[in-house]
């Protein structure tokens, strides 16, 4: 309590009279459950870290919908923006003058899973099964269609079904609809797959996972201090426990190049 007062308490001093916050927009994707005021208990932590470091208060705001996403980069509305899926971001830097800031550790994978009656062992063996992956416009079905592409296989070509939801890929798997999936390493389902020790075809290179990027009024010596402090969250007790709460181990101020790679990786979408 009485470090959460301090904080603001400095914070306070260095803003000018009649001073607004910053905004951090906060994306979880089609992924995330949460509601406006729970997405603001969770993230404040992580504004606060990046309040601190450039000596202004930075307030959260939930970002529901994908459209109002992208608005709100296009508009510069948004301050900061940390978002899932990373093509967001991404695209706040190639078109909206947006600049990178730092990416979560772990990186994100498409892993490709298979029911171990479906003879696949391989991704070779994907030729001629029936595969299943969320919605077509979903990033983890652009993530591991690119994936496959480069292995040789165009789904464009196989016998895909497309479902709503991750959940839905093992519910398909689980009662023989499909032979194969795919699904992103960070979600709940991956996690569960892996730890009762089921079968993975195939994981992909790793790319950046929920990128934190800064709009054009942040300078590049405030980028450079929230850098810093990024890096740092480890090292102290208190910023080791918001990234708990976040639900991330690190942040990597390095994976900018990828990001900036991954839209011509992604490559165009049918």
């Amino acid at each position: 309590m009485w470090r959460s007062l301090l904080l603001a308490a400095a914070l306070c001093w260095t803003l000018p009279a009649g001073a607004q916050a910053l905004i951090m927009a906060v994306s979880e994707g089609t992924s995330g459950g949460l509601d406006h005021a729970r997405v603001i208990a969770k993230y404040q932590g992580l504004a606060d870290v990046i309040g601190r470091a450039i000596r202004h208060k930075v307030d959260v705001v939930f970002a529901r919908e994908f459209a109002q996403l992208e608005d709100g980069m296009k508009s510069h509305r948004f301050d900061f923006v940390l978002a899932r899926p990373s093509d967001y971001p991404a695209r706040g830097i190639r078109l909206y003058g947006y600049s990178f800031l730092a990416s979560a550790r772990p990186d994100g994978q498409c892993l490709i899973i298979a029911s171990k009656e479906s003879g696949i062992a391989k991704v070779a063996d994907l030729k001629g099964k029936r595969i299943v992956m969320p919605e077509p416009a979903a990033y983890m079905t652009k993530f591991c269609r690119a994936e496959l592409r480069d292995l040789g296989i165009d789904l464009a070509k196989e016998n895909v079904q497309y479902v709503r939801e991750q959940g839905a890929v093992a519910f398909y798997l689980d009662n023989h609809f499909a032979d194969a999936g795919g699904v992103a390493s960070y979600s709940g389902v991956a996690k569960k797959w892996q730890q009762d020790g089921r079968l993975v075809i195939h994981k992909s290179r790793t790319q950046p996972y929920f990128p934190l990027i800064a709009g054009p009024a942040i300078g590049e010596a405030q980028r450079a201090d929230i850098r810093k402090a990024l890096a740092a969250m480890p090292q102290s007790p208190a910023d080791e426990a918001v990234l708990k709460t976040v639900g991330i181990d690190s942040f990597d101020t390095d994976s900018g190049e990828r990001l900036n790679a991954l839209l011509d990786w992604l490559g165009p979408q049918p």
